[in-house]
């Protein structure tokens, strides 16, 4: 099983996000955009793990908490940089509590077996890929990237606009999901849902 842990976005800032994306999808219509309903904030990825490991996952996790988080969306970007672009995304600004809350997390997993992070949490939302691009929306420059122009126009016009809003949330919960791949894009399943506070 492919396991993640993420936060849920709430659906007025889905329903937001959306209306963005389909006015400027057909900047950058070779892209692969993230179907709304599959937006979420990403704590953590565990990768391929045995069903037997569901349970140890859930009880690690069960005494997780933090102060309240509050999130505001807003802006975009890309990565690993404008003219090697291979993902866009969408900002996120909160206090301390999100990067503590994904460091609680990050701090259970290596009596799970699994590995610590090895790069700051860097907190956005995934809302494109390029063609062909496979990988995580990772910010980190990886072998292959090279200038491409995929998102060149789109970045043209989204420069004449002002930083788009999107709204904020404070979320009272986390999720440990599934992740089944398909060639129509992945599917996420919500498998245990852990309080914040």
């Amino acid at each position: 099983m492919r396991l993640f842990l993420a936060l849920d976005i709430d659906d007025a800032i889905r329903e937001r996000i959306a209306r963005f994306v389909d006015g400027v999808r057909n900047f950058a219509p070779e892209a692969r955009w993230v179907k709304a309903e599959s937006l979420h904030v990403t704590l953590k990825f565990i990768g391929e793990q045995p069903e037997a490991a569901l349970d140890r996952i859930q009880q690690a996790l069960a005494d997780v908490r933090v102060p309240t988080i509050e999130i505001h969306f807003r802006g975009y970007g890309f990565f690993p940089t404008v003219t090697a672009a291979r993902v866009v995304w969408i900002g996120m600004e909160s206090g301390p509590q999100l990067q503590a809350l994904a460091a609680t997390i990050d701090d259970k997993m290596p009596s799970l077996g699994i590995p610590k992070e090895d790069r700051a949490f860097s907190p956005h939302l995934t809302l494109a890929r390029g063609p062909g691009n496979r990988s995580s929306g990772s910010p980190r420059r990886g072998k292959g990237d090279r200038l491409n122009r995929t998102f060149k126009f789109l970045q043209q016009k989204l420069a004449a606009l002002p930083a788009p809003e999107f709204g904020t949330m404070t979320p009272r919960e986390f999720f440990l999901y599934q992740s089944q791949l398909s060639p129509k894009g992945s599917t996420y399943t919500k498998l245990a849902r852990f309080a914040l506070q």
